[in-house]
């Protein structure tokens, strides 16, 4: 099994081969900061040999750089502060993303085989590195996970000193691990090269990194086949991602009752979000809407209103049944006429 050490990832150089997504790890503690790599080696079905090498790389909740090995461009990066990190760091970073890919695909190769998984099929292997700093830039965590096929194969534990495995399969990656002492390897990267790294951004992008874009929110209103109906509350355009919503029926929280999704990119660098509840059709005023965030100087509190009432629609209306009275009265008049 090929260790995952990509040049740019050597105590020697700066980190930036492996990416992380937000939505795809759990958020650091409030104050802290985050820089997250993943990786994503995926095979397609009777091409074995044409394996695909991406990655995605994330300070907090923004991504910087993007990498695909079957574009021409290879690497992308996505931040406006790139040109200051330097000519050199970048491309440390592109040569080492070129070179982990071929790593990365014999990795996948090999977890196949001692899967005894059929090389016609189509399979992923996901390498999961990152850091999490505290206030004083000192680390809080430290990140080395790996995932085939959309499950757990072996992480780096908490102490950044043993392994955990998920099966008895995983323990051939875990004993040739060992062997070659890579949990110290891992453990000083998380210590010293990715906290640089990621300071460095925090320095660069703090106007970007440290915004707090407040969320706008409103209700929607959606009847249901059932007869009872739906109130969605959304959250859009906001920044960080961390942010609460919750529902209450008269002051009283209704978590379990609630329907919440994940916290979704907008695809702008914001975020959006909404949670739903159920309820008996005419109950719609009995519940409120709240919303937390950074960006706000206070909670949101939000109730669904009806539409407006419009003088326009009713006089249609009253239009209307005029004309099907008027209907009615002559259809009448004339039945009786031609039985008389």
């Amino acid at each position: 099994f090929r260790v995952l050490c990509p040049d740019a990832l050597q105590p020697a150089h700066l980190p930036g081969v492996l990416g992380g997504g937000s939505g795809s790890h759990c958020a650091p503690p409030p104050g802290s900061h985050s820089l997250r790599y993943l990786v994503s080696t995926t095979a397609p079905r009777t091409r074995l040999r044409d394996l695909q090498v991406s990655a995605v790389s994330y300070v907090d909740d923004t991504q910087i750089l993007r990498f695909d090995s079957d574009v021409v461009t290879k690497m992308e990066t996505l931040v406006p502060w790139a040109k200051q990190m330097g000519h050199d760091y970048w491309k440390q970073m592109r040569n080492g993303l070129e070179g982990y890919a071929n790593t990365a695909r014999e990795n996948l190769r090999f977890a196949i085989r001692i899967y005894n998984q059929s090389d016609d099929g189509s399979h992923t292997f996901q390498c999961f590195i990152g850091c999490d700093v505290g206030p004083d830039g000192h680390l809080l965590s430290g990140y080395y996970r790996h995932a085939f096929d959309g499950r757990d194969y072996i992480s780096l534990n908490e102490d950044l000193r043993t392994w955990t495995v998920a099966d008895r399969t995983a323990q051939i990656t875990k004993r040739q691990w060992e062997a070659q002492n890579l949990a110290e390897f891992w453990k000083t990267f998380c210590e010293t090269r990715c906290i640089v790294t990621l300071l460095l951004h925090l320095e660069l992008g703090k106007e970007i990194l440290d915004r707090s874009d407040p969320p706008r929110a409103h209700i929607t209103h959606h009847p249901r086949p059932e007869g009872d109906v739906t109130l969605r509350c959304w959250a859009l355009e906001f920044y960080p991602t961390e942010i609460t919503l919750t529902w209450q029926r008269d002051g009283e929280d209704q978590t379990q009752e609630t329907e919440l999704v994940d916290t979704r990119p907008s695809g702008d660098g914001t975020f959006q979000k909404w949670a739903a509840v159920v309820m008996p059709s005419g109950e719609e005023q009995r519940y409120t809407c709240h919303v937390y965030h950074k960006g706000l100087p206070e909670p949101l509190t939000l109730r669904w209103e009806p539409p407006p009432w419009s003088p326009t629609g009713v006089i249609v209306g009253v239009v209307l049944l005029g004309v099907v009275i008027t209907g009615a009265v002559v259809a009448i008049v004339m039945l009786r006429k031609k039985s008389t």
